[in-house]
Order: C-alpha cells, then sequence, then structure tokens
C-alpha cells in the first residue's frame, strides 16, 4: 500500500508545480525525468499555493489525532480547502498568474448508451476480450484495496459480494457511458481520511456528485488543480506507515525484505512489478521452509514429563542412550533427502559425543514425528533408509506421536512391520520409557553372564 501511495503522490507533482506535460510512467524514474526536464515551466505560485493547503490538511489531521472529538476538523478540511482555494483564486484572478484551474465544465448527466450496444458488431469479440482482462483486473484491484483499508477498522471483506457489487455497478454504467469503475485508492483513502465507515457515505456522495454535475458545476471553474493535488497526496502520506517498516525490522527481517522489495518494485516499476517480487520472495521463502524443515534433538525438562529442544531450553537433559529427534514438517519428496542426511548426521555427531565422552552407547534412535501432518513415498522411502542405517550400526528405530494419516501409510508400506509394532508409541515419554526399560533389562541380564564368565576363566 505504501508503494502505490508514494506512486499517487508522486502523480501530483504535475499539479503542485503547474506543469501541463507530464509522464505517462508511474515509475519514480519516468516521474524524476519528467519533472526535472520541464524545470523552466515550473510556477512558483502553484507550489507555494500547494505547501500551504497540504500544510493545512496535515495540521488538521494531527489536531483530529491529537484531539478525537474534533475529528469534524479533519473531515471538513478537504471540502474547506476547495472553498476557500476557488474563493482565493477567482480574488486574485490566478489562473492568469500561471496556475492551472479546472475551468469550465460540462453540465449534465453521461448520455445513455446502452443503443449503442450492437451484438453483431465485429468490434463484439475484441471488447468481450478486453473486458474479461480488464475485469480480472479491476476486481483484484478493488478487493486489494479494500483489504488494505479494512486492516485499519478490522472489518472482513467477502470477495464474493465484492465481485458482484463491482459486475452490477459496471453494468449499470455501461448504460450511462461511465468508464471501466473499480475500487479507486486515492478515492479510498480520501474517504477513509474523512471518516466514512459505511457505503452511505458513496451514496451521498453519488447524490452530492449528481447534484453538482447537474447545478453547481460553473462553481469549480475557478478550483485550483493544485488544491486537488494537496487533498490526494495528504490522503495517500496517511496510507504510509512507516512503524510498521520498523517492527518488520524488528521482529522478522525476511518480512521486512518482502516489504521493501514490493515498495520498490512498485515505485521504480508498477504495482504489478511490486507484486510479483514480493509473491516471489514470499513464495521462495515457503519453499526454503519446506525443503530445509527444522530438526531437533530433544532432551527431558528436570522434575517433569516433558520433553522439549535441548537448544532452546538449556536446562532440558539428553537421555542416556537414547536419541530424541523432532521433525517438524511433513515429509515430502522435496524435503525427503535432506532430512534423511540430517538426521544420519545427528546419529554420527550423537555416536561420536558419547563415545568421546565415554558414556553409555547409543542404543536407541526415536523419531517425534507430532509435526509430521502427512508424508508421500518419497517420505517412506526415507524413513525405511534410516531403518536401515539404524540396523547396520546395530541401533534400534523408534516412532513417536504419528498421526492418523501417517500410520496408514506407514502400514500399507509394510514399514511397521519392519520397525516392529511394539515399537511406536503414542508419546515421546512411552517411547522413552520403552527404551529405557529394555535398556536396564538389557544390563540386568547381561550382568550375571559376565561374572560367571569372568569367574571361570579364573578357574582356568
Amino acid at each position: 500500500m505504501a508503494g502505490a501511495a508514494t506512486v499517487v503522490c508522486l502523480q501530483q507533482l504535475k499539479g503542485i508545480l503547474g506543469l501541463e506535460h507530464f509522464t505517462h510512467g508511474t515509475d519514480l524514474v519516468s516521474v524524476m525525468r519528467s519533472v526535472f526536464s520541464q524545470t523552466h515551466q515550473w510556477r512558483w505560485e502553484s507550489a507555494v499555493l500547494g505547501c500551504c493547503f497540504l500544510f493545512f490538511l496535515i495540521l488538521t489531521r494531527y489536531i483530529s489525532k491529537k484531539r478525537p472529538k474534533l475529528f469534524w476538523i479533519s473531515a471538513m478540511a478537504p471540502l474547506t480547502s476547495v472553498v476557500l482555494g476557488s474563493l482565493l483564486a477567482y480574488l486574485t484572478h490566478a489562473d492568469m498568474h500561471g496556475v492551472q484551474v479546472i475551468g469550465e465544465l460540462k453540465k449534465g448527466l453521461n448520455p445513455p448508451s446502452y443503443s449503442d450496444l450492437a451484438f453483431g458488431s465485429p468490434h463484439l469479440m475484441t471488447a468481450i476480450k478486453t473486458g474479461i482482462i480488464t475485469g480480472v483486473i479491476a476486481l483484484a484491484e478493488g478487493i486489494a484495496v479494500g483489504r488494505s483499508f479494512a486492516m485499519f477498522k478490522n472489518y472482513n471483506i467477502d470477495g464474493n459480494k465484492e465481485m458482484i457489487a463491482f459486475g452490477m455497478m459496471n453494468i449499470a454504467g455501461s448504460c450511462t457511458s461511465c468508464y471501466l469503475t473499480t475500487g479507486p485508492f486515492s478515492r479510498s483513502a480520501v474517504n477513509y481520511n474523512a471518516g466514512c465507515k459505511t457505503a452511505v457515505s458513496n451514496i451521498v456522495m453519488a447524490m452530492a456528485v449528481m447534484i453538482t454535475l447537474l447545478f453547481l458545476t460553473p462553481l469549480f471553474y475557478y478550483t485550483p488543480l493544485v488544491v486537488l493535488s494537496s487533498i490526494i497526496i495528504s490522503a495517500m502520506l496517511g496510507l504510509i506507515d512507516y512503524g510498521a517498516a520498523f517492527h518488520l525490522w524488528n521482529l522478522d527481517k525476511f518480512d521486512f525484505v518482502v516489504c521493501m522489495s514490493a515498495y520498490f518494485g512498485v515505485v521504480f516499476g508498477s504495482v504489478e512489478i511490486g507484486l510479483v517480487i514480493a509473491v516471489s520472495i514470499s513464495m521462495l521463502r515457503v519453499l526454503l521452509f519446506v525443503t530445509r524443515p527444522k530438526t531437533s534433538v530433544l532432551g527431558k525438562i528436570p522434575d517433569s514429563m516433558t520433553y522439549r529442544s535441548v537448544d532452546q531450553y538449556s536446562v532440558a537433559t539428553r537421555v542416556p542412550g537414547v536419541l530424541i529427534l523432532h521433525v517438524d514438517a511433513p515429509i515430502y519428496f522435496t524435503n525427503a533427502s535432506y532430512l534423511r542426511e540430517r538426521i544420519l548426521r545427528w546419529i554420527e555427531e550423537e555416536e561420536d559425543t558419547l563415545k568421546s565422552l565415554g558414556e553409555t552407547a547409543l542404543q536407541y534412535v526415536i523419531l517425534d514425528m507430532g509435526a509430521v501432518g502427512s508424508i508421500d513415498t518419497s517420505g517412506i522411502s526415507m524413513l525405511e533408509e534410516v531403518k536401515k542405517h539404524t540396523d547396520r550400526r546395530a541401533l534400534k528405530l523408534v516412532l513417536a506421536n504419528p498421526g492418523s494419516e501417517v500410520m496408514m501409510k506407514l502400514d500399507k508400506s509394510k514399514l511397521i512391520e519392519g520397525i516392529g509394532p511394539e515399537w511406536i508409541s503414542l508419546t515421546v515419554r512411552e517411547a522413552v520409557e520403552a527404551c529405557n526399560f529394555m535398556l536396564h533389562s538389557y544390563k540386568s541380564s547381561s550382568g550375571p553372564t559376565k561374572i560367571k564368565s569372568e569367574t571361570q576363566e579364573d578357574n582356568v
């Protein structure tokens, strides 16, 4: 939204500086080139008048924010600016001193155009193709603008209702010589800054426009274009949220990069380019998260039966002889290879660490699959390879907390048979208890045998 607001502000430089010719491009480079290539046409009278009215509009908004009871000051400021600007231009003959005014407006409503509809026209297919393309773009723009402003007022936008509204509006408008209509950004911003909250404001505005077109158009002859530019700029400045950008920087650097990429894409290119850049970077982030899911080693929180990441909780202690790994994503073909390499690396590192410390050798590997919502054939193949790897190292693979969908696929693939149903646990705690039980059983059963063999050797 900030990028679109900046683009709209740049377009108003034509009115602020009193330029007669201006670029059709919306990017910053084109606008600046057009502005500075016509320095000889700059009108200081127009610039001074525009700055004064812009200061007045910003001041009224500041007062309304500081004193909410005076909200009407900010709401009346645009109308006051138009009246004062028109009066000032009329009294000083500003149009004779380089200040552009609206000039003569044709009275009356648009003529009906339904009689121009001809299904036998050779241009019918061209009109249909153009209508579909412009309709989709107008709908996307209108819904995007609506949702942007909806966030400020905490209300929801129904895309279906918006589509019906735009369709009915354009059908009715096409019968009265209207252009393609959507939810314009600048007009919505003016409405928002004026304090409009319901659709009644549009009805009032439509009635006011109709009365103006029928009876009041001569009154706008002396309205300076610079005043209208000032109103639009003041509305756009309120939509550039600097605080949100700083908040993103402090909260998530990647989101800040996406935000600024979209902003510069809009300012230096177009709204479409900005959207493409933002969506592309966001998709890249999603792919990165999918292909490189987070894995962590779990440990037991003292005086509890809870197991959490040892990196996140420094008090969490590892279970002797047991390696507990948590997989924090569904397992698909996109991340199966990465997860296999990561799990095998964890196993090797754990074995090397235990060997160097002289502690109990690793005998069990528990995979916490509570966050694995689904798995495909590549994921199942990965688990089979991990099972073969643990078998070669004389380790036992244990699965904890697999979901119903995962269990169904593992059962159909016969992997549960290979692992052993007794090594599938509902929770990590149950899996650890089973492993500890087997460890203690092994020690108690191997102890007497070892003593007996040593006694026999001494007798020999």
